[in-house]
């Protein structure tokens, strides 16, 4: 597999011990992501753990700068070709070397039965994409598993049906509901396992494919790098002009983040009401927000940050006296499942304001670790603002019961110790 900026990918034809575990090929939409963090914090977590990996990218990075935990990685980076048409011969390379193999007719009948339900140049894409990453395989014991069960999990069943072997799954959100059903059903029947981030996730995928393997596996978070803070906020509570309430708001600028409904709910608050809102994330939307926002006449309580690494989240996180997100769903159906940054908040004892959607009522209880209100409802969420903007002791008790709750039930190790569990126990069962 070819390598790009990122570190060199291991020598072909490297051969592996077999008294250790097999190499885990993670296959990956794109490597490294800023708003992917979850991703490379479970990379790190199944180094250390003793997994030894690799990982195999559909497309180039497109951020300009790395979260700290991308350079503790490990694992050799390797990009497959992102389209057909820029590397035509070693397409041409790979399905020569695939060709003899027992396993690329069974490949080639999934991919045909695939095609004719959807007949999209992407589809053939990623059967391109696995004849090259089943060509370039390291010599040795391998477990492909992918990183989101949409397209990567394309190129990783096509890639393990050629190879004769089995593979795994980590579903997530927009994986889930941007699918097609009989699509996610044929995947997860075939997988030997498929894990997933909230329980609303994995009752549905289980629904789709009765008798599947689906297990749920909260991210949780590495607190060495949140740690709780040694901070007291102060009682701000909207009156000061001079030092209003700090909101804070962290995704990319895409619909089902819900930043245009923020914004209207941010003007329905009393014009007397001092607040002030910081957004961090990138996005192909945040012309229309600026737009919005200058239309709604709230601009200059507004400062638009763009994508910060962790670091400086963490920074932004602790200046902050309220978290709010506003998830939706989109008319595709994508939408949140728990966004990792409302853990992160909690973490560092801030009180987070979010939409009932998806999973994050596994974590936001109302009255108790959060405030919630219905998605795509302003209205709403402009009275939990002002009630949360007015009452310092309530952000204070909120934020104090969202901390604990993360510190005892989401910490990544246990989702790194399930996940270990599980390829452990895969590979010993493999013939």
């Amino acid at each position: 597999m070819a390598d790009g900026a990122a570190p060199a990918c291991l020598a072909r034809g490297a051969i592996l011990s077999v008294a250790q575990d097999p190499l885990l090929v993670v296959v990956v939409k794109g490597y490294p992501r800023l708003s992917e963090t979850f991703i490379a914090q479970e990379l790190l977590g199944l180094e250390r753990a003793g997994l030894r990996l690799r990982i195999v990218s559909l497309r180039h990075p497109t951020d300009t700068s790395r979260h700290p935990v991308h350079d503790e990685i490990r694992a050799k980076v390797s990009y497959l070709p992102e389209y057909l048409y820029q590397e035509p011969m070693r397409v041409l390379r790979g399905l020569g070397a695939c060709l003899p193999r027992r396993g690329f007719w069974r490949a080639g009948g999934l991919f045909l039965r695939d095609l004719l339900r959807d007949p999209t140049p992407n589809r053939v894409r990623r059967f391109g994409q696995a004849l090259v990453m089943a060509a370039e395989m390291p010599q040795g014991p391998v477990w492909l598993h992918a990183h989101f069960a949409h397209t990567p999990a394309s190129v990783t069943r096509y890639g393990a049906a050629i190879l004769g072997q089995s593979f795994t799954v980590s579903a997530h959100a927009k994986d889930i509901w941007t699918s097609p059903d009989w699509e996610l059903a044929e995947k997860m029947r075939d997988a030997d396992w498929t894990v997933t981030c909230t329980a609303t996730g994995r009752d549905h995928l289980a629904g789709l494919a009765p008798g599947a393997a689906v297990h749920l596996s909260y991210h949780g978070l590495d607190h060495a790098r949140f740690p709780t803070p040694d901070l007291m906020r102060p009682p701000r509570d909207g009156r000061s002009p001079d030092d209003p309430v700090r909101l804070l708001t962290i995704g990319r600028a895409v619909p089902k983040k819900g930043f245009g409904g923020l914004l209207d709910a941010l003007a329905l608050l009393p014009k007397n009401l001092n607040w002030h809102l910081t957004h961090v994330g990138g996005g192909g939307e945040l012309p229309r927000l600026r737009a919005q926002a200058a239309r709604l006449d709230i601009a200059a309580r507004i400062d638009w940050r763009g994508a910060l690494d962790q670091r400086q989240v963490l920074d932004a996180y602790r200046r902050a006296d309220l978290f709010v997100l506003a998830s939706r769903i989109t008319p595709d159906g994508d939408r949140d499942g728990l966004p990792n940054v409302i853990v992160e908040a909690a973490s560092q004892r801030l009180c987070c304001i979010a939409t009932t959607l998806s999973g994050i009522p596994e974590f936001l209880r109302e009255g108790q670790t959060g405030l919630l209100v219905p998605p795509d409802d302003p209205q709403a969420l402009a009275v939990a603002l002002q009630r949360a903007i007015t009452d310092p002791a309530l952000r204070d008790r909120l934020g104090e019961g969202a901390m604990r709750l993360a510190r005892e039930e989401f910490d990544f190790a246990a989702s790194i110790s399930d996940l270990t569990r599980l390829f452990r126990q895969s590979w010993r069962d493999q013939p």
